[in-house]
């Protein structure tokens, strides 16, 4: 899964980049409105963390900009303590969900989690598909109760494929969201990726759709 991190504190921003990837993320991180603007417009993110002060350009005309583009990723809006009118025009500007400044790491990957299954259709932070289950606190995956050990990107291709199961993926959508923007992306490696996950997980879970992509299939 593909996060934009906007926040123009360059540690903050560097510390939420780390947690982030330790987490699984890919991460593209933009530390002004400009910026922030154009990554959201061009890219395809699962979610975006939004600081609303920033230089250039503030992020309610950022999130306002991206919604009436069209653009619907999830966003998580970052504010100062006790600012409640950001909340609010946050929040009235499209924005998700919000945390206030300052914030507990975990809380910011806990409300990320569930924004991101909100907006696959999913209400448990457990996907499950047959005997296969992903746990998207832990980034754990099992079948039948047995640990499966991946990769940090077979589990993001894993990952992206469960929150959209039962659904043709294309491959160009994989890359979109397994790699961050500054990553030598090779089209060839997801095939790569799928290839090994189908060894360690049940014969044909993964199911190829001949010129198309890929999908998870799960028992109804």
């Amino acid at each position: 899964m593909r996060i934009l991190v906007v926040e123009d504190e360059p540690v903050l921003a560097a510390q939420l980049a780390e947690a982030l990837r330790a987490a699984d993320y890919a991460v593209d991180v933009a530390h002004n409105g400009i910026d922030a603007h154009h990554a959201g417009a061009s890219g395809e993110y699962d979610a975006v963390i939004l600081d609303l002060g920033l230089p250039q350009l503030d992020g309610l005309s950022v999130l306002k900009r991206w919604r009436a583009a069209g653009r619907a990723m999830p966003v998580l809006i970052l504010t100062a303590r006790d600012n409640w009118h950001e909340k609010v025009g946050g929040i009235d500007a499209g924005a998700d969900d919000y945390l206030t400044k300052p914030f507990h790491v975990e809380e910011l990957l806990a409300r990320l989690r569930a924004l991101i299954r909100r907006s696959g259709g999913h209400a448990s932070a457990e996907l499950v598909c047959g005997p296969l289950v992903l746990d998207t606190r832990s980034s754990r995956v099992s079948v039948d109760g047995r640990a499966v050990a991946l990769t940090s990107h077979e589990y993001r291709v894993l990952a992206f494929l469960m929150h959209h199961r039962n659904q043709i993926v294309s491959r160009s959508a994989l890359i979109e969201h397994i790699y961050a923007q500054d990553f030598d992306r090779d089209s060839n490696t997801v095939e790569v990726f799928i290839a090994r996950l189908r060894k360690k997980l049940p014969a044909g879970l993964i199911e190829t759709a001949r010129g198309l992509g890929y999908r998870i299939v799960c028992p109804q």
